[in-house]
């Protein structure tokens, strides 16, 4: 019986690239990583830090220690690029939103190299061909859909992956701009509060990923993470935080105009969080029907993965 399937990792110590290598160092996946000698300098923002303690230092140690193949090179070096992917059979990025275009020339070593079975592009978010959303997010996602046509029309065999809203970003501070934990006192409601959302733990988006990894029913779709415990209003969510806290909080609910007028006079990064968040809760980006030709649902094709519910995940912020 062949063995499973060597996973190439790019972007492998930002914020979700870390979490998909040591979900393919667990399902037993051989993992790669490709390293820059010299890392760039990003100014991330401090909830990704807060979600995300350890250093890039640590956290490639870490790799090494656990048996991970660490390869030195850089997407801008082509012939390490591509001698990095003949070694694999599968390729996932993981690049942030300011990188996105540059896939391109993943696609190009891809070709090349002729032995790729899949290629995950950075997806990691809502589905970029099903959105209503505003800039400046507006503009990454139709990047992310330009790379969609583009590894489609060179026929490279794709993944998607959808997994909408990380517990990071929207959860540890309940969607509240400039905190990194929930609101004990009064909230900010974009909308209503009534609009269904898809919340997942990088963690987990880690583990869905590498199981449709080693899923061959996965090829040349989307996939698409909205687990059935954590499809839920902001209401819904900010119920289950009272409780834990034995407390109601002040709602204090902003209406879309509101909420469009502030994405416009704020600056990185909470326009585009104020963006990303206005998506989901006002335009209902996570609400749609799935087409089973080309997508599939995590939470019905991997029903035996445990995953951390929102109430779960609270639990450590009271």
């Amino acid at each position: 019986m062949a063995g499973k399937d060597r996973i190439l990792v790019l972007g492998p110590t930002g914020a979700i690239g870390r979490h998909i290598v040591w979900a393919s160092v667990k399902a037993g996946n051989p993992t790669y990583v490709l390293v820059r000698d010299t890392p760039p300098t990003v100014n991330k923002p401090r909830l990704v830090t807060a979600a995300n303690p350890e250093t890039r230092e640590e956290l490639l140690q870490n790799f090494q220690n656990s048996g991970v193949f660490l390869i030195q090179g850089d997407m801008n070096d082509h012939q390490s690029l591509l001698s990095a992917i003949k070694q694999v059979d599968v390729v996932i990025c993981s690049f942030g939103r300011l990188l996105i275009e540059d896939q391109v020339k993943i696609i190009a070593a891809i070709k090349e190299a002729g032995n790729i079975k899949r290629f995950f592009p950075s997806e990691f978010g809502l589905d970029v061909d099903r959105h209503d959303s505003v800039e400046p997010v507006r503009e990454v996602f139709e990047e992310k859909a330009k790379i969609r046509r583009i590894i489609e029309a060179e026929g490279v065999p794709y993944t998607y992956l959808c997994c909408h809203a990380f517990t990071g970003y929207f959860l540890r501070n309940l969607a509240q701009i400039d905190t990194t934990v929930p609101p004990r006192d009064k909230i900010f409601i974009q909308g209503d509060g009534n609009v269904k959302g898809a919340y997942v733990t990088e963690a987990d988006v880690g583990t869905y990923t590498v199981e449709a990894v080693n899923d061959p029913n996965t090829l040349n779709k989307a996939v698409h993470i909205r687990l059935p415990a954590n499809y839920l209003t902001l209401n819904e969510i900010v119920s289950l935080w009272e409780k834990k806290i034995g407390k109601t909080l002040e709602k204090i609910y902003v209406p879309e105009e509101k909420v469009l007028k502030d994405i416009q006079e704020s600056s990185f990064p909470n326009n585009y969080l104020l963006a990303l968040y206005h998506s989901q809760q006002i335009r209902g980006d996570a609400v749609y029907e799935i087409d089973p030709a080309k997508d599939i649902e995590a939470s019905e094709a991997y029903p035996y993965v445990k995953y951390s519910t929102v109430d779960e995940y609270l639990n450590q912020f009271v």
